[in-house]
């Protein structure tokens, strides 16, 4: 389920329940029950999946009610900001708008290129807003996360859907999988390292550690020849061959030794012994 159109996804426990997709249902927060598209019709998972928030119940009238008149307080909070933000002159600029109608307390999450003094403009927008105003500074990929946007991949930002937590990125990683050490080539929406080499970084490690090396001559099943490249995604090399200096691509495990002994001794067809 997501709370917003396109935005991040959750998974939620549907307890007694049988949500169709496109239902509201809510979702038990910290706050109270709040209200979520499902975007995913219910499905059996291993019991060893646990510890999800159990479905609230499906959404009322009342719900609904409550919900987008907290839709217009943010959107009227954020053009309140923006505007006091330029009257006060301040390096700011507003990302998302969080409000709890139970306290009446909106929280304005900002990005600045430095530490802001914003006193007085926390006291206007208590005053504007009549309500307790909280601001909170965020960085780059939090930015990213809150606004969401599209990544060099053409897809929907990891960090905007699925991925939960920001782990250190480094550029030996985008080194380890081949790529240009290209600020531009290898940076995200945020303007920082794609959180996308962290992630993909063991399936290339793992490749690396069973695939030939690149220069190492090997027999492939169109003859002998030379590996010059990988192909990690594919799970392939791309070896020259000796007869005529033609390209192939072959599976790794096609030129692999011990994977042709393996093969040699218990078939093709057979898995490996446990």
């Amino acid at each position: 389920m997501s709370f917003t159109r396109y935005g991040r996804l959750y998974y939620l426990d549907p307890g007694g329940h049988s949500p169709k997709v496109g239902d509201k249902v809510l979702v038990p927060t910290d706050s109270g029950p709040e209200v979520a598209e499902c975007v995913w019709a219910p499905q059996w998972v291993s019991e060893d999946i646990d510890g999800l928030p159990v479905c609230a119940g499906i959404a009322t009238e009342e719900h609904l009610t409550r919900d987008e008149s907290n839709r217009r307080r943010r959107a009227e909070a954020r053009s309140v900001s923006k505007r006091l933000i330029k009257r006060h002159d301040l390096p700011m600029k507003v990302v998302g708008v969080d409000y709890l109608d139970a306290d009446n307390v909106y929280t304005v999450y900002f990005s600045a290129p430095h530490r802001v003094d914003f006193r007085a403009l926390v006291r206007d927008l208590a005053r504007n807003l009549r309500a307790r105003v909280e601001l909170r500074q965020i960085g780059p990929r939090d930015e990213a996360r809150l606004q969401g946007g599209i990544g060099p991949c053409g897809r929907d930002l990891c960090c905007a859907t699925f991925l939960k937590d920001f782990e250190p990125v480094s550029v030996r990683m985008a080194k380890d999988q081949d790529l240009p050490v290209n600020p531009l080539r290898i940076a995200g929406a945020c303007g920082r390292l794609m959180c996308c080499l962290k992630y993909e970084h063991p399936l290339y490690q793992e490749f690396r550690a069973g695939a030939p090396r690149i220069g190492l001559s090997v027999d492939t099943p169109e003859g002998p020849g030379t590996v010059i490249g990988h192909n990690v995604p594919s799970d392939s090399v791309v070896v020259r061959l000796n007869d005529g200096g033609r390209r192939c691509a072959c599976s790794k495990a096609s030129v692999c030794s011990p994977r042709k002994q393996h093969d040699a001794m218990y078939g093709a067809g057979s898995e490996d012994p446990a």
